[in-house]
């Protein structure tokens, strides 16, 4: 595996390269902690980390069974607490479209992953997951 490289920007801003492709992100520090807000910050990206995840693990199921998931969208909402700052609620609500959305398999499979996906699994668990699934 290749990593990652974060370089400090200043200002409160880091520049982040995937090695084995080149695509960078940048963070920066949100309004309410000193920052700019003009771009993800690393807890946004640790809350829609779980939202990537969650999104990318149903369709590596739906590959490995067959099924299709032909739309997905999903809107992250992040809540956070002081004394320590920290992420204590991650929200997310999404709208899948899967065409075997009434074989009951399908769907029960999709929505274990809500709780199994890697990241999910990787959160300390005193941060609650509120994930909600609509199926359109």
């Amino acid at each position: 595996m290749a990593g990652f490289e974060t370089k400090y920007l200043g200002d409160l801003r880091t520049e982040n390269t995937h090695l084995q492709s080149g695509t960078t992100i940048i963070t920066d520090a949100p309004t309410d902690n000193q920052g700019k807000g003009e771009a993800f910050s690393p807890t946004d990206l640790c809350a829609l980390s779980l939202t990537n995840c969650i999104l990318t693990t149903m369709g590596i199921y739906c590959n490995n069974h067959g099924y299709h998931l032909d739309a997905a969208k999903a809107h992250t909402i992040k809540h956070m607490a002081n004394d320590p700052r920290r992420i204590v609620r991650v929200e997310i609500n999404m709208e899948l479209k899967l065409r075997e959305a009434d074989n009951d398999h399908a769907r029960e499979g999709v929505l274990r992953i809500v709780k199994t996906c890697p990241v999910s699994r990787s959160l300390h668990p005193d941060i609650e997951q509120d994930v909600k699934v609509e199926f359109v």
